[in-house]
């Protein structure tokens, strides 16, 4: 049974529909992360589940119960906001306390509560410290810990990694999986960020113009996206336009230019025209013997870890991933021979190319 039940959710502002038809079912104990660009309906469908936002239609259920109509201090959530929102004028352990004070727990174990807390995000003896004395990572832990401290029966997490910079912004995203899987929490994090969704969900839920567009494993949405819009937003992709030439069994037959083709189709119908997908690192630089193309560099930009590579040929434009062994490759103006294997290509079906 799913323990976070979002059925049919619907948000209206006159005629504006930011969110629409949003179903999502959630286990307990599940990190869930909402990703998609700006104005997606991400925080919109988080802060209805939090009970800051009235849905025009459709129902929340939390442990089977419908808490749709409940305000926001009976759900039994813990928010962190982009902002973290902390009380300036009260110390660490003032701010992680203040919803314990507010549900009326005792001052022995409401400091007890503090103190475990406090270590569980690796900020024990800083208690007595106003925000104003705190780097921006150990604010985020705190507006973590004050979340946490309620032992809520969801976790919100609303952009929280925004305000962070690129290296702490990495070793954060370790620290909160690893204190919701030592929790066992169940977690909703809203983001833009598609190595944050990657990196700590367990599923990805995939949201464009207010709607769900793919919901996955990490793995499996960044590897079989379902459509163009997954394709693209979850990593680079390249977009090679083809036309059929026959439908067989496992695949399509498909002529880019002067070049065939033959992509798992994955049960999917095979249009008359076409978009095949590949990522810029199934791509390989080979000899010219095992090439499928022949390709001028345009532009090489060294990456530490890769370079990454802008070449033209005849399927047009293409971005190239090249893992960094010590070598340089071919410079601006060479020429490169490029290979992938068939399974490296996507096909998409056409409905979903609007998604």
């Amino acid at each position: 049974m799913s323990y976070l039940t979002l059925n049919g959710l619907n948000k209206r502002y006159g005629d504006l529909t930011v969110v629409e038809d949003v179903g999502l079912e959630v286990a307990q104990g599940e990190f869930v992360s909402l990703l998609g660009p700006s104005g997606c309906g991400k925080t919109t469908t988080l802060q209805m589940i939090a009970g800051f936002v009235e849905p025009t239609r459709g129902r929340i259920l939390l442990e089977g119960h419908d808490i749709t109509g409940l305000r926001p201090e009976k759900r039994g959530m813990g928010i962190v906001f982009q902002s973290y929102a902390l009380f300036p004028h009260m110390t660490v352990a003032e701010n992680i306390g203040f919803g314990l004070e507010m549900q009326g727990m005792a001052s022995a174990e409401r400091k007890r509560r503090i103190d475990d807390t406090l270590d569980l995000v690796r900020l024990s003896g800083l208690g007595a410290r106003y925000p104003r004395n705190l780097s921006g990572g150990q604010r985020q832990r705190v507006a973590i810990a004050r979340a946490l401290a309620i032992r809520p029966k969801v976790l919100l997490l609303d952009e929280p990694m925004s305000n962070l910079d690129a290296k702490l912004r990495e070793e954060m995203h370790g620290e909160l999986r690893g204190i919701q899987k030592t929790l066992g929490i169940t977690t909703i994090l809203v983001t833009h960020d598609q190595v944050e969704a990657m990196t700590m969900s367990d599923r990805i839920a995939v949201m464009n113009a207010g709607r769900l567009v793919q919901v996955s494993a990490p793995f499996d949405a960044y590897e079989r996206p379902q459509s163009a819009f997954a394709s693209g937003f979850l990593g680079k992709t390249n977009c090679i336009d083809a036309s059929l030439v026959q439908r067989h069994a496992l695949c399509c037959e498909v002529q880019a230019g002067a070049l065939a083709l033959k992509i798992p189709h994955g049960g999917l119908p095979c249009p008359e025209q076409i978009q095949v997908y590949v990522r810029p690192e199934k791509i390989r630089l080979v000899p010219a013997n095992e090439a499928r193309v022949t390709s001028i560099v345009r532009t090489r930009m060294f990456l530490g870890s890769h370079w990454a590579l802008e070449v033209e040929g005849e399927l047009g434009r293409l971005r190239i991933s090249v893992p960094n062994v010590g070598v340089a490759p071919a410079a601006e103006g060479g020429q490169v021979y490029l290979g992938w294997q068939d399974d490296d290509m996507r096909m998409l079906a056409p409905e979903a190319n609007h998604g």
